[in-house]
């Protein structure tokens, strides 16, 4: 393990770029290690064979320590019939590298986006080493920003001063201060459930590096804010038959599909010039109060990974507007064709869950924001309504909305009333100015 500071006394591996029997010419790469400042790569001293590795991904070592033994001997000659299938072995593993869970995926050979073609690229097992996790939880970068800034190193990876530089650019970056909690942790003297493993039915599947950070995210945003979720029930009979009625005009005026989803941006935005203390931000002891109405839609995307398009200045936009970003970010996120800064800079967020056939949904604040709206599913249930003859039972399309809020700031009547008006705003729907 190479000195790599004066005040660096130990590294980790964060991958092997060769393996035991693998020949290597002097100065190639043949693993990377990540301290608490830097990440780096170290070579072979000489040309030769690897024939022991002693240490393995994730080890802490010391600086000085022997990671390797290399036999020093010049390349073997390989004959024509071995060298052509050497290539077509190696090529078989380029096209199926990230096909393999099994294969590192710091030694694929990916092209690196160019800065002029910024687009996000959703890949679950896109290496994000220990310094840049921990440079991300400070600064309030989520998964699907972070694997978004154009990474500089080897193979296009992520380093320190990548993340730096592109949080001294971020137009809606929060200075976030660390909270010290001086507390002693309280240990827990239930006893860890034990988990029945019956040998040749069960499989024990180890999480990927993007779906442990989502669930670091999660305990995050729990452990941080005290969720509140309230509920109401809306009548939507109206604005789903000016929907079903009104579609294939909307579609021949504007060239767009018309989906509930940008009525319902509409709808909280309206609500949010309402109630802006809804669309704040918390800094410690401080509460930063956003001017600029973005609204985050989460999307569930084809390989299963979650991710959080931004529809801007929603407040400023009409529905034509609206259903045409809304379709935009939709579609893009399927096609992982979303830049950058379309998925940064959210104040609110929706998450429709009735997509998926739920009822109703309780889901957990996307930090730093303060509150979190669910749609769940319309449905069509016999309802007693009053009409000018009276008492009626009649066939009505309902559906459920839930808000989990951050109790530290939001109390339960600006929680209670700011969903009460996005479902006023619903049930009201204005079906003659829509179009």
């Amino acid at each position: 393990m190479p000195k790599m500071g004066e005040s660096i006394s130990e590294a980790t591996i964060i991958s092997w770029v060769k393996k035991v029997g693998d020949y290597v010419e002097a100065e190639e790469t043949i693993l990377e290690v990540a301290t608490d400042k830097v990440d780096s790569e170290v070579s072979a001293p000489v040309s030769g064979v690897i024939t022991e590795i002693r240490f393995q991904k994730d080890a802490v070592v010391e600086v000085g320590t022997v990671l390797a033994l290399i036999t020093p001997s010049v390349r073997p000659s390989v004959s024509g019939d071995e060298s052509q299938k050497m290539k077509v072995e190696s090529s078989k593993l380029e096209n199926n590298s990230f096909e393999n869970n099994s294969i590192t995926p710091i030694a694929s050979e990916e092209p690196k986006p160019t800065t002029n073609n910024r687009q996000l690229k959703t890949n679950p097992d896109t290496f994000i080493s220990p310094l840049i996790v921990s440079i991300a939880q400070k600064e309030n970068l989520s998964i699907e920003e972070l694997q978004t800034i154009l990474g500089t190193g080897t193979h296009g990876r992520l380093q320190k001063s990548d993340v730096f530089n592109y949080l001294k650019n971020r137009k809606y970056q929060i200075q976030s201060k660390p909270i010290t909690d001086n507390r002693q942790p309280t240990t827990s003297s239930y006893p860890k459930p034990k988990i029945t493993f019956v040998e040749g039915k069960d499989r024990i599947l180890e999480m990927d590096r993007m779906r442990k950070m989502i669930a670091d995210h999660m305990v995050y945003s729990k452990q941080t804010s005290p969720h509140v979720t309230s509920y109401i029930e809306v009548d939507v009979t109206n604005l789903v038959n000016w929907r079903h009625e009104n579609k294939d005009k909307f579609q021949e005026i504007y060239n767009e599909k018309l989906t509930f989803t940008p009525v319902f941006v509409q709808a909280v935005a309206k609500a949010i010039v309402d109630f802006p203390m809804i669309n704040v931000s918390v800094d410690d002891k401080n509460i930063i109060v956003h001017n600029d109405i973005h609204i985050g839609m989460a999307t569930a995307l084809p390989n299963g990974n979650l991710i959080v398009p931004v529809v801007k200045n929603a407040n400023e936009k009409d529905l034509a507007v609206l259903a045409k970003d809304v379709n935009y970010l939709a579609d893009a996120s399927r096609n992982s064709k979303l830049k950058p800064e379309e998925i940064q800079g959210s104040t609110f967020t929706i998450s429709n869950v009735g997509t998926f056939g739920s009822l109703m949904g309780t889901p957990i604040i996307n930090q730093p924001e303060v509150a979190i709206l669910a749609l769940g599913i319309i449905k069509k249930r016999p309802e007693v309504i009053t009409t000018s003859k009276g008492d009626e039972i009649a066939i009505r399309s309902m559906m459920y909305l839930s808000l989990s809020f951050d109790h530290r700031v939001v109390d339960g009547f600006l929680g209670g009333s700011f969903l009460r008006k996005i479902g006023d705003y619903l049930e009201k729907f204005d079906t003659n100015t829509a179009l």
